[in-house]
């Protein structure tokens, strides 16, 4: 590697932007899409291990989202306050916070994908089950597993002699 360049030939910069385009496009659109405007950001020191850069750069960040105050349909409102999540404050305020990230940016992307992860995953609404009653041909092998369990269990018993 010469010149800050890796094995396949390609600067490491290109690299990393690639990284970063990944990071920031969403998977897939979104039916109820978070709005920018409704989210609070702010950007704090990260924690744990990483040398010098951690200790001087702001780059994790704080995203925080109301969810009563927010343009979202009140049955998604009303499922994400449902949700038994430590991330929701008394507030009804969703607290995520980001920082796998070096950049300030990947991390406010990642913090918003995670938001609307998290939103998408309470507006699909689950199928209603409908009661059936078990066949006929399934209540016989129950009753026949059932038989068949009991005659082993039987023969665990002490020998008489």
């Amino acid at each position: 590697m010469r010149n800050g360049a890796l094995s396949f030939g390609q600067p490491w910069h290109s690299r990393y932007n690639v990284i970063l385009s990944v990071v920031v496009t969403p998977m897939s659109v979104s039916r109820y899409p978070v709005r920018e405007d409704e989210v609070e950001w702010s950007a704090m020191r990260a924690q744990g291990a990483g040398g010098q850069n951690v200790n001087k750069v702001s780059s994790a960040i704080h995203l925080r989202f109301d969810v009563r105050a927010s343009s979202l349909p009140d049955e998604i409102k009303a499922r994400l306050l449902a949700l038994a999540d430590q991330r929701l404050t008394k507030d009804c305020v969703l607290v995520i916070k980001a920082q796998q990230y070096r950049t300030q940016e990947q991390n406010r992307a990642d913090a918003l994908l995670r938001l609307q992860a998290l939103v998408d995953s309470v507006s699909h609404t689950p199928k209603v089950r409908k009661a059936t009653q078990p066949t006929f041909g399934a209540r016989q092998r129950r009753l026949q597993g059932k038989a068949k369990r009991g005659v082993t269990k039987a023969l665990r018993g002490k020998v008489d002699f």
